[in-house]
């Protein structure tokens, strides 16, 4: 495998797991401690639910796209 395409490998899975974990962050702290802060409603609530599956979903299609890179070397 050539440099270049295990250093693209390599920032696609850094990007990966920044994704999921600033996703995660974000997440426990909306539903945990500022949204009980701010006396959010539920429906508010849902809506960081939502937007955290979508940023689950974007790093799942990710990381099948890593996969097949792996595949292709």
């Amino acid at each position: 495998m050539d440099k270049d395409k295990e250093l693209a490998i390599a920032r696609k899975g850094r990007h990966i797991g920044v994704v999921i974990a600033v996703t995660m962050l974000i997440w426990l702290g909306m539903n945990m401690f500022i949204g009980p802060a701010l006396g959010l409603t539920t429906r508010h609530a849902l809506l960081f639910d939502l937007a955290a599956l979508a940023a689950f979903i974007y790093a799942g299609i990710n990381i099948f796209q890593l996969w097949r890179m792996r595949q292709d070397s």
